[in-house]
């Protein structure tokens, strides 16, 4: 942090060939930095029908970079929340960050969103409300009103450093510790993850570690379902079925049951296991047709009201074989008990 004060003031006070805001504007074609209040651009209004062929690139742009500002936003949010003890309203700030970014287009501004360099600057320092933010903004706003012509000498190489420091202290350096002790998919994802932001930008890579975790979990749990048997004293095979029903472990469902040398009588319990998605529907189907094939006997128990609902709508053929009269058991604590005898 010295030096890149210490290179600032040179650039500023001395007569050094070093690149600068000002230069690199002057570079681009610009004009320098304005140092005034924005005004309404009405003219965006008029360019509607100039850009009918570029809808799907103006589109794709917004999305995304609205998608990378709600993300960092959030994430900066979960940050600050940890670290102030404290529970932030995501929801309210989604919605002020994006009327904000709207009026902000209208002036000619650019989106912006919120920044965890800055906002763990800010809670280190002391600040925890509202007027924290207030004097942020306000101090940002006689930066541009009244500290242009000082701004335009900041040398592109101090801004460089303090991105750098950013970088170095929000990455969660840590990360590199924990590689060796968690899962082997989930250091894949972390890994995964990182390359992405570095090589595209955060919102593909949040949706490729999302997509990545998401297949990772339907993998575990595919292998996860299990079916415990037993013989009631009447005769009746009870496939006590353990474990989520999906698209993932249907096939595995499929292959726990014996349908030519199970009894006339079947029963299926649900009661440590949950009916997921249509591929669920279908393989609790496909088990039941078999049965009833064969001329056998099968009943479903313990389903969840959720569960029922979604096999019934599937098909009515399950309201027959759907077990209603076995309530699921309840368990009560010894107070409860006592509570009840007094």
């Amino acid at each position: 942090m010295v030096a890149i004060v210490v290179v600032a003031a040179i650039t500023i006070f001395g007569d050094v060939g070093v690149s600068t805001v000002g230069s690199f504007i002057a570079d681009g074609g610009g004009e320098g930095l304005q140092g005034s209040l924005p005004t309404f651009q009405a003219q965006i209004f008029g360019l509607f029908d100039t850009l009918a062929g570029n809808w799907s690139l103006i589109l794709s742009t917004a999305i995304l970079l609205a998608a990378v500002g709600l993300i960092e936003s959030l994430m900066t949010l979960n940050l600050i929340d940890d670290m102030t003890e404290t529970r932030g309203s995501g929801n309210r700030e989604c919605v002020a960050q994006g009327g904000a970014n709207i009026l902000n287009g209208l002036f000619g501004g650019m989106g912006g969103c919120a920044m965890i360099g800055q906002s763990i600057i800010n809670v280190n320092s002391g600040g925890r409300g509202r007027l924290s933010g207030i004097v942020a903004a306000m101090a940002l706003l006689g930066f541009v009103l009244f500290g242009a012509p000082l701004i335009e000498q900041i040398p592109i190489a101090a801004l460089v450093g303090v991105m750098f420091m950013v970088v170095i202290g929000t990455f969660a350096w840590s990360s590199f510790r924990i590689l060796h002790k968690i899962p082997m998919a989930d250091a894949i994802v972390l890994i995964t993850v990182s390359a992405v932001t570095v090589w595209q930008d955060l919102a593909i890579a949040v949706i490729v570690g999302v997509i990545m975790s998401a297949l990772v979990f339907s993998w575990q749990n595919a292998t996860m379902i299990r079916a415990r048997k037993r013989i009631k004293e009447n005769g009746t095979k009870v496939y006590e079925i353990w474990g989520p029903l999906f698209f993932g472990s249907s096939q595995s469902f499929n292959s726990k049951f014996d349908f030519k040398e199970d009894p006339d009588t079947i029963e299926i319990d649900f009661i440590e296991s949950k009916v997921g998605d249509h591929s669920g529907i279908e393989a609790l189907q496909g088990v039941t047709n078999k049965y009833l094939a064969l001329g056998k006997k099968v009943k479903l128990t313990h389903l969840s009201p959720e569960c029922q609902m979604i096999l019934v709508k599937a098909n009515p053929m399950f309201k027959d074989i759907i077990e209603t009269s076995i309530e699921d058991p309840r368990y009560h604590v010894v107070t409860d008990l006592l509570d009840s005898e007094v």
